[in-house]
């Protein structure tokens, strides 16, 4: 027997899809994504009827009442006001029958089942046949972290997790190039996700990733281990104390050397506005010094003399004292009675001029002074009064 000409085949297989009634298929059942990835959802519809149909897309979440997130009707794609609405859409025109849905940057929130549910005009169904469910399970990235003081010589633990993954992943611990490393029980615990690193040296620094994986797919995290010696703890904690010790000293210097410049200008204020008790009068100058007694009888005698001499022959009466005879003969005294000089032993005769008063000062200033007028007897050459 022949085979069928492809005209036939294509004959029988519109009259197969004719005869169908309306049902909705999907890939599959469960869906598994990593965070950050896309999905798609698979399913489609068999119908006898070339009309139009309303297609529905809803999420069940196990904390949530279910609600519609994508919908197609007369020929318009509508996309509800939910967190989903910028990342969801049909991935072919629903008119192909074939109603996948992607769901773009998926999140661990995002994980629920998803109902699609088909109605097509004029075309009967059987119960539940124009319903279908997909599962899907987002998952989270695992997180690295280090727990311990990485010295040398120290234990540290490497703890990977990742809470919200579903179902429960298992995790896998490994050092990374340039020495690879892989770890196993009892060092790791692959359910909890730990790696357990004890007695640090420096050769055990390095980069370690920690992989975490389900049926949903694979994720990683990677930590960098950086193990330092005591010796270098040492010295950095000495530096540091070094350096607060000497922060330390320059304040207190500085202090100092601002209250030692403080007190200096406070007691220079105080010496300038205080009077001092035992402060030296000042000197009296020389030229203002009283002169001594004997100045002022001597300067007293010669005015006495001064006066005589300056008063007019005959305005008093004369003393016998008044005139001496000099040893040379000679007569210094008021002249005689008949205004005749007297003898002066063949020498020519001038009259006496009065003498000149010390220090230049005149007669007038004498008196002044509180000068007295006394005699003083006449000496001769040799010594002897006259």
């Amino acid at each position: 027997m022949g085979a069928l000409p492809p005209g036939a085949l294509a004959l029988a297989a519109l009259l197969g899809v004719c005869s169908a009634v309306l049902e909705v298929h999907v890939g599959t059942g469960s869906v598994f994504s990593v965070e950050g990835q896309r999905v798609v959802l698979p399913a489609w519809y068999t119908s006898r009827s070339q009309k139009k149909p309303y297609v529905t897309w809803l999420l069940d979440k196990a904390d949530a009442d279910p609600f519609q997130i994508l919908t197609y009707l007369d020929g318009v794609v509508k996309v509800e006001e939910t967190e989903l609405k910028p990342r969801v859409g049909f991935l072919y025109p629903v008119h192909t029958h074939n109603i996948s849905v992607f769901i773009n940057a998926t999140r661990e929130r995002d994980s629920g089942q998803y109902m699609c549910t088909v109605n097509v005009v004029d075309d009967a169904t059987s119960t539940g046949k124009n319903v279908a469910v997909i599962n899907l399970t987002v998952l989270a990235p695992p997180a690295c972290q280090l727990r311990g003081s990485p010295a040398v010589g120290a234990n540290v633990t490497l703890s990977c997790a990742s809470e919200k993954g579903k179902p429960s992943p298992t995790y896998q611990w490994q050092r990374m190039a340039p020495t690879l490393q892989v770890f196993f029980p009892p060092a790791q615990d692959r359910a909890r996700g730990t790696l357990k690193l004890t007695n640090l040296s420096l050769d055990m620094s390095g980069l370690y990733k920690c992989v975490a994986e389900n049926q949903a797919g694979s994720a990683e995290c990677r930590i960098i281990l950086e193990v330092h010696s005591t010796s270098e703890g040492a010295i950095i904690a000495g530096a540091v104390l070094g350096s607060l010790g000497a922060l330390a000293t320059v304040a207190f210097f500085a202090r100092r050397l601002v209250g030692y410049r403080r007190k200096k200008r406070d007691g220079q204020e105080e010496a300038a506005n205080e009077i001092k008790e035992d402060a030296v009068a000042p000197k009296t100058p020389s030229w203002t010094r009283t002169p001594p007694a004997d100045a002022i009888s001597k300067t007293s005698t010669l005015s006495s003399i001064a006066g005589a001499r300056d008063r007019p022959y005959g305005a008093s009466p004369l003393s016998d004292t008044a005139s001496v005879l000099t040893a040379a003969g000679s007569y210094r005294g008021p002249p005689r009675a008949g205004g005749c000089p007297p003898p002066t032993n063949g020498a020519p005769w001038h009259p006496p001029q009065p003498p000149a008063t010390p220090g230049g000062l005149p007669p007038s200033s004498l008196a002044r002074a509180g000068a007295i007028p006394v005699m003083v007897p006449a000496q001769s050459r040799a010594g002897s009064l006259v």
